[in-house]
């Protein structure tokens, strides 16, 4: 069984993973045998060691930085990835952007900035490493959902309705691709101690209203979801597709 979680030979190109769930994610694929594409925004920083850390498993690593809420960005950093590496097996939508308001002041800026990074850049990248998955027949497609598709927060309308609408992406593709031995899943995470999660859990009222409300009685570390991402980017997954895998210590059952 330990074969079928190997990734030896295997490219993975993960959005969003300088940090937080992206980094967890690429550690752990590489790892297990793939070679890795870190992608950043603005921290190259952290990207670098996101970077450095994955190189001690021995596979070949590269960095790429790319703002996908701009025009052109996403073929960009495709075109990028695939010349260093030869090929991406492995496609990891994690990149998004998440902008709290009150339903009254959403603007159109903020809502046309969270479409095009949450769902219009993680199209375009589908639409770039499917033809190639098809032609080996083999690849796998991760998206990074929320639990906000089924618990939508008052203050994230538009960040939960992407992410309601990528799952409906995934279901749709999973329905064309599965014959041609490519799975398209999503993996939602519930409260996860990540930087963009750091402020509103710093309020001790609101941290502990949270916190009642997962079974589990802890928040998330990302290293939760590195597991279950595992299994759906390797063999080990390859009968599972058109999947929501909820890792939200049970969250989800309130």
């Amino acid at each position: 069984m330990a074969d079928c979680f190997s990734l030896a030979g295997r490219t993975a190109l993960v959005t969003g993973s300088s940090r937080g769930i992206g980094k967890a994610i690429v550690l752990t694929l590489a790892e297990h045998g793939a070679s890795v594409a870190v992608h950043y925004t603005s921290r190259e920083d952290a990207a670098r060691n996101t970077a450095a850390l994955a190189v001690r498993h021995g596979g070949s690593v590269g960095v790429f930085c790319a703002n996908l809420a701009e025009p052109g960005a996403s073929q960009h950093l495709f075109e990028e990835v695939k010349s260093y590496f030869g090929r991406v097996d492995i496609l990891v939508l994690n990149a998004s952007i998440q902008i709290r308001s009150h339903l009254l002041e959403v603007s159109r800026q903020d809502f046309d900035q969270q479409l095009s990074v949450n769902l219009w850049a993680s199209m375009e990248l589908v639409q770039l490493a499917l033809p190639a998955m098809i032609e080996q027949g083999w690849g796998r497609i991760l998206t990074i959902g929320s639990v906000q598709q089924c618990h939508p927060h008052p203050e994230m309308l538009v960040y939960a309705a992407s992410k309601a609408a990528q799952f409906n992406m995934v279901v749709n593709l999973a329905r064309q691709v599965a014959h041609h031995g490519v799975t398209v899943n999503n993996l939602s995470p519930g409260t996860i101690e990540t930087d963009r999660n750091t402020e509103a859990l710093a309020n001790p009222h609101y941290r502990a209203q949270v916190l009642s409300k997962i079974p589990s009685q802890r928040f998330g570390r990302p290293e939760d979801c590195a597991g279950a991402a595992l299994l759906l980017c390797s063999d080990a997954g390859c009968y599972i597709t058109g999947i929501d895998l909820t890792v939200d210590g049970g969250l989800h059952l309130e």
